[in-house]
């Protein structure tokens, strides 16, 4: 049975290689300043980047889906989290809060579809809703980021999709210094486990620590340090079984202090330029 969390052993995974997202160094090359990539990607040290990624998730049990390639894709699309979330009445397609991401929702429901899953609903215009602004605590209570992907419109949405039997609650979050930049809720917030998350308690609004505490959850801090390279991107792939970017002993120590297992990836090419970690590069669709 499905687990409506972002801790459970990940049973399903989808995910599109650098291969059908980055293409070519010329599609890099065309698109990575207009997306505000930090910087243009090698294409090959991003395929031995990829190629290891990739190996952890199988090593981890998981399904693996390769998304394919579609010649209506950005290289964004390499983050296949934010264009679907997963509910219990079936997928939900995302409307992106960046315009050029549109086309991926419907390309990659197309796939999940033949895989049996079914569409539960879809967020339109107005409305914008983006995977990275969403997570599970359990099957009755979520949180979803008010911000510069997520607007008022795609949340009411979302709720009526998801109904009243989930407590959704709704989490400020700062803007970004540039509009075109993001700032997802999984920017600040990595569930662990049932009872711990990782943080960034400088973006935290009061009310959602306090929301989650109540609900009986702890939390490790990401340093100050490491927050901007990305510290607070952490991928569960079971119960304190977690996937990071390497070179961030602040906040690894704190992890394995809480008993977590944890596994690095070099992700200069794939997550750091790109501003996409380990969590925006999988899309789960079953834990359990």
């Amino acid at each position: 049975m499905n687990q409506f969390n972002e801790y459970s052993a990940i049973a399903q995974v989808a995910v599109r290689n650098t291969e059908n997202a980055f293409i070519n160094q010329q599609k890099l090359r065309d698109e990575w300043k207009p997306l505000r990539f930090h910087d243009m990607p090698d294409i090959d040290e991003a395929h031995n980047e990829y190629d290891q990624f990739r190996r952890v998730l199988q090593k981890s049990g998981a399904n693996i889906i390769d998304l394919p390639s579609d010649e209506t894709l950005t290289i964004d699309s390499i983050y296949t989290r934010d264009s679907i979330l997963i509910s219990p009445k079936g997928l939900i397609l995302c409307n992106m809060g960046r315009a050029s991401r549109t086309p991926e929702a419907r390309s990659n429901a197309e796939v999940y579809k033949s895989f049996g899953h079914k569409v539960a609903g879809e967020i339109v215009a107005p409305g914008t809703l983006e995977g990275g602004d969403f997570i599970w605590v359990d099957e009755h209570h979520a949180a979803v980021g008010l911000g510069p992907r997520t607007n008022k419109e795609g949340i009411a949405q979302l709720q009526a999709i998801l109904g009243e039997e989930v407590d959704l609650h709704i989490v400020e979050l700062p803007a970004p210094e540039h509009p075109d930049d993001v700032l997802h809720l999984m920017s600040i917030i990595s569930p662990l486990d049932k009872d711990l998350a990782l943080i960034y308690r400088t973006l935290m609004p009061t009310q959602f620590i306090e929301w989650l505490e109540q609900l009986g959850i702890a939390f490790v801090d990401v340093p100050e340090a490491e927050y901007l390279p990305m510290g607070c991107n952490v991928l569960a792939l079971g119960p304190r079984q977690v996937l990071m970017l390497e070179n961030l002993p602040g906040v690894k120590s704190g992890l394995e202090v809480a008993g977590c297992s944890v596994t690095t990836y070099k992700g200069l090419e794939i997550s750091r330029k790109g501003e996409g970690g380990p969590t925006c590069l999988t899309r789960p669709l079953v834990r359990g």
